[in-house]
């Protein structure tokens, strides 16, 4: 059973997103602000999280990374705020999804679904270590490491990688990439495509304003380069 921790201050909305996942077959936690979710994360590991970022002690952003040192677990960030840079930061910190408040039940539900999907492991065998600059990753153990330090990958950052890595020198639409790491319904989110590769070049390019490796045909997709 998949174990989702709801972390929200506003109890309306923890008792709605309590009675639906419950009632869909997961196992709900709780938290009411960023301290009780850090320490309820460590008694409890979810397998994802549901974290609002405006909480009454710690800033949502800050609880992202203290959750993320611990663990890859997946977050979905759920807020008021809409602004473009609370996304940024958000992300940068570690969440792998954003809704914004209000938001419609059957959505959040389905963005949970592809979050689920992208932390299945590849059942196809083959699981080939692929390097290229100071990067190494090991497809099989779903780590990367740059001139021999681990870098951790959100799972989100990793999915997409991974698409890349499997079909090296090949073009891949935006399209493409977004149904395969976002699930359908995602075919024009073009800005979390943007985003995520831009995070992935700044943790693995030598220069992610210049990329060599994770490259993009404007207008049309990216590919990956030795």
């Amino acid at each position: 059973m998949t174990r989702i921790m709801v972390v929200d201050d506003e109890p309306q909305i923890v008792r709605a997103l309590s009675i639906n996942l419950r009632a869909r077959g997961y196992e709900v936690t709780t938290a009411g602000d960023g301290t009780e979710a850090v320490a309820v994360a460590e008694i409890a590991p979810p397998d994802l999280v549901i974290l609002d970022l405006g909480l009454p002690d710690l800033d949502g952003v800050d609880v992202i990374a203290r959750l993320r040192a611990r663990s890859a677990v997946p977050i979905l960030v759920l807020s008021g705020r809409s602004d473009s840079a609370d996304k940024v930061e958000a992300l940068d910190a570690g969440a792998d999804d954003y809704v914004t408040k209000p938001f419609g039940m059957d959505e959040l539900l389905a963005r949970l679904r592809v979050m689920e999907r992208r932390t299945t492991p590849a059942t196809d065998g083959a699981a080939p270590v692929v390097t290229f600059g100071d990067v190494v990753v090991d497809l099989g153990a779903t780590r990367v490491t740059v001139r021999g330090e681990e870098v951790r990958l959100t799972p989100t950052e990793w999915h997409l990688l991974e698409v890349l890595l499997r079909n090296p020198g090949q073009l891949l639409s935006q399209r493409q990439l977004l149904t395969e790491v976002w699930g359908p319904g995602y075919e024009n989110a073009h800005g979390n495509l943007r985003l995520y590769v831009a995070q992935l070049r700044r943790k693995l390019e030598p220069d992610p304003a210049r990329p060599v490796h994770l490259r993009n045909e404007p207008g049309m997709g990216y590919r990956f380069e030795l």
